[in-house]
């Protein structure tokens, strides 16, 4: 028997928050990958389909297939069949366009590492509670939104159900990314790639080849090459490692990227 936190949450498109809309979401990426796609993406369809008309509809009606598939082309802006949270958010009118804020205040990798390095401030490769509040406060007043101290609140909180899964009042580098436009989102290019302390120490230490201990622009081009080469990864051949170089290279201070830095981006225990 299906219980009340099964039942899909109302589609009330008008008047939606940010946190109805993370409901929404939570509901919808069933598995918690990610992405709504397959039989989520129907269901998600169905009762927005419903919402929108007032009554029921037919996935198996052809007219049905037909406006999904509209709904794809304008709002999978990647084509891969499927839809994130970040295409998500320009569907939902969301409270004050919350979650569009976020993209508008860090338009590029770039940019996100850049304030990531600003707001991590003791290097921990999260961002605490408070941190997370002073970065959404900056983020509010660069949009130029109004907001509250209790609006803060609830965004700063609405920010941790997103992505706080262990309850422990802090998020990391690659989930906070999710938020980013998938073309600028390359730390999803490395999630397939994460290494242990034992196998990053090996990496940093060959290619810190002066011994210095840290990792300049040139030797992290040659990181990267052979880190793509190795694991296969699709590089634009019209751009090549330069989007890549330039994102982790926000990350570090003064061209000097030390191993704390990296280790975030790479290392998959660098918290044990």
């Amino acid at each position: 028997m299906a219980t009340q936190a099964q039942q899909p949450p109302h589609l009330h498109l008008a008047e939606i928050t940010a946190a109805q809309f993370i409901d929404i979401w939570k509901h919808f990426d069933a598995d918690g990958n990610g992405f709504i796609e397959g039989k989520e993406l129907e269901n998600f369809f169905k009762e927005l389909e419903t919402a929108r008309r007032g009554a029921g509809v037919d996935p198996t009606n052809a007219a049905f297939k037909e406006k999904m598939k509209e709904f794809m082309a304008k709002f999978d802006q990647n084509e891969d069949g499927r839809i994130e949270m970040s295409e998500l958010a320009q569907l939902l009118p969301t409270e004050e366009n919350f979650l569009l804020c976020f993209r508008e205040f860090v338009g590029s990798s770039a940019e996100f590492m850049a304030a990531w390095r600003r707001y991590d401030t003791d290097r921990s490769g999260y961002i605490e509670s408070n941190e997370l509040k002073g970065f959404l406060s900056d983020l509010l007043k660069k949009a130029n939104r109004d907001y509250d101290d209790k609006k803060l609140n609830e965004y700063t909180k609405t920010i941790l159900r997103m992505f706080d899964l262990n309850g422990d009042g802090k998020l990391g580098l690659s989930e906070m990314a999710r938020l980013l436009p998938v073309q600028e989102n390359f730390l999803l290019k490395f999630e397939g790639i994460r290494l242990t302390v034992k196998e990053f120490d090996s990496l940093f230490t060959f290619y810190d080849k002066d011994g210095n201990g840290y990792i300049d622009e040139q030797e992290l081009d040659a990181l990267l090459k052979d880190l793509c080469d190795k694991n296969k990864m699709d590089v634009d051949p019209s751009k090549g490692l330069g989007d890549y170089k330039r994102s982790i290279m926000a990350l570090s201070d003064g061209g000097k990227l030390y191993r704390t830095e990296l280790e975030i981006l790479l290392c998959r225990d660098s918290a044990l």
